[in-house]
């Protein structure tokens, strides 16, 4: 068994597309490649795609009662100690942040607390969600063999992913170096529990692959003039000099749905 082992629970961020399932009650397989005829399920689902409500073809045990038997897709051990050191220094530089800076501005969700999700090495380069108690964005690190050193705080950079391409700002922090972000959300007032925001983040590294979610608008000019509606409210409340809040440009989606998620808000 490779990547993630024992029971799914519902973990979307610990399997890929292509995992294998296995009902540990009675050991029926579910295969994307394959689908599911007794349910109608198109070859090419994957597991974490899969309606709520289904169960084993077989015995009708729930999802979270299957097992990884196989995943081509997940990440090698190397991998994945990697991507732990990674997003554990990560979340200890904007965690010292928050605990310095941010704790006090109006604008924050002191419900919420820094946490790297559903992380992953995407082309070579770690790529996963940070969220704080005031932002959410898509980060990807360098790869291996690259040096971001050099990269200028503020410059923008369009990559390009299955569901679309996506306006990345160059910026760097002492602890882990120079990297990339992507808003996705700010301020975080839309998120009640940190499980709710998880849930989201968890959506955006499932969405963010899938060629149906191609955004048919660029989204680069909404999110400018949002962040300079956002840099206006910090303004006004008083937060002149918020280290590490506002590296990036920031996009306001209300009532967060996957697609709005990465449309930029243009979906509807």
């Amino acid at each position: 068994m490779t990547g993630f082992e024992g029971s799914y629970l519902g973990a979307a961020d610990k399997i890929s597309p292509q995992a294998i399932m296995e009902c540990k009650v009675c050991w029926t397989p579910y295969d994307p490649a394959e689908g599911d005829d007794f349910r109608q399920i198109e070859p090419g689902t994957a597991f974490v795609d899969l309606p709520e409500d289904w169960s084993c073809p077989n015995c009708s045990s729930p999802k979270d009662q299957f097992l990884v038997a196989e995943d081509p897709g997940s990440q090698s051990a190397a991998d994945i100690r990697l991507l732990d050191d990674l997003t554990a220094k990560l979340v200890a530089d904007f965690t010292e942040v928050w605990n310095g800076t941010m704790r006090d501005v109006p604008l924050v969700n002191a419900a919420l607390r820094v946490q790297a999700v559903g992380w992953r090495i995407h082309e070579g380069r770690p790529l996963g969600v940070l969220m704080s108690p005031w932002f959410m964005n898509l980060v990807q690190l360098p790869g291996e063999d690259e040096d971001w050193s050099g990269l200028v705080a503020g410059d923008k950079e369009t990559i390009a992913f299955p569901s679309g391409e996506y306006e990345f700002i160059h910026n760097r922090r002492d602890m882990i170096g120079g990297y990339k972000a992507c808003s996705l959300f700010s301020p975080m007032g839309d998120f009640n529990t940190q499980a709710q925001a998880v849930e989201v983040a968890e959506a955006v590294m499932v969405e963010l692959f899938k060629d149906e979610n191609r955004a048919e608008t660029d989204r680069a000019q909404d999110i400018r003039a949002a962040r300079e509606s956002e840099i206006a409210a910090l303004e006004e409340a008083g937060n002149g000099n918020a280290e590490g809040a506002l590296d990036d440009d920031r996009s306001v989606i209300s009532e967060p749905t996957r697609r709005q998620i990465l449309t930029g808000g243009l979906s509807e």
